[in-house]
């Protein structure tokens, strides 16, 4: 009796086994890349979101402090000829530097420098941007700037002034640029209500610091790594368009995409926006 005769793969068979399973290899690779790429975008646009919620959230309560005085307390500090609001525009500053006296070259596209002043209270309720209390005779110091990390990745800075000397605390990372204009008060008398909006190099031309009656901020801020699917050169202007083309020369209100490095290009980006009115008036 013949045994049975036993049928094995060819090479042919062989090869096109093989051939199929790096082809379904492929696309499930493809399908995990395209999966963990999706995760990641959604991933920086809530982080995004919530950072810049937070960020608008701290310095809206800065500008709605500033100028504040307490006249409540016997020990309250005398108002001084100084400014309670004061900005630069493309600057940054250092974390020890006295206040915003010694300017540094500008940090993610012309970013500004906000600096606020105010009253401190004897209960504890005045804070600064670092969240430390102000005793009642003294005056704090709340500054909004941008500076890079120690990985070289630009954030937005709190500044503040405690008893041991200047300091700085990050806000949020991820600041691509920072922008501030402010409202003024041209009517006389004062009626609170702006009439214009300026930058800061405008205000202080004008010295108009003391007509400051809101403040509107612009904060750009982008994901961590590339993460979009797209390849879409997109436009970010900050105030809006019609600002930034009536004012070319003002850095940092409009963001190109396509100017950046690729390596910086197709990140998640998301503009917050918001404008602030003084609560209190200076001098």
């Amino acid at each position: 009796m013949k045994p049975a005769r036993r049928h094995g793969w060819g090479v042919v068979e062989f090869l096109i086994a093989i051939a199929l399973g790096l082809l379904l290899t492929l696309l499930g690779s493809g399908l995990l890349l395209a999966s963990s790429g999706n995760y990641r975008n959604h991933s920086d646009n809530v982080w995004l979101s919530d950072g810049g919620r937070y960020a608008l959230a701290v310095m809206a309560q800065a500008i709605r402090q500033g100028a504040y005085s307490n006249w409540d307390s016997e020990a309250a500090a005398p108002v001084p000829d100084s400014l309670s609001i004061e900005g630069l525009d493309a600057a940054s500053i250092s974390r020890n530097s006295d206040g915003i006296s010694s300017p540094l070259p500008p940090v993610a596209n012309g970013s500004d420098v906000l600096a606020l002043r105010f009253a401190g209270a004897d209960d504890n309720a005045s804070l600064n941007c670092g969240g430390f209390a102000v005793p009642g005779d003294t005056r704090g110091w709340s500054i909004f700037y941008v500076a890079a990390d120690a990985a070289g990745e630009p954030e937005l800075r709190c500044k503040y002034r405690g008893a041991a000397g200047w300091g700085g605390d990050a806000v949020v990372r991820g600041v691509e640029s920072f922008q501030v204009l402010y409202g003024i008060d041209l009517d006389t008398p004062l009626d609170g209500v702006p009439n214009t909006y300026l930058n800061a190099t405008a205000v202080a031309a004008s010295a108009a610091w003391k007509r400051v009656c809101s403040v509107k901020l612009a904060l750009l801020l982008r994901g961590a790594a590339n993460s979009r699917a797209d390849t879409v050169a997109g436009r970010f202007d900050l105030f809006g368009p019609a600002y930034a083309e009536a004012h070319p020369d003002d850095a940092g209100v409009r963001v190109d995409e396509g100017r950046l490095p690729p390596a910086e290009r197709w990140r998640a980006r998301r503009v917050f926006s918001l404008t602030v009115a003084l609560r209190n008036r200076d001098g």
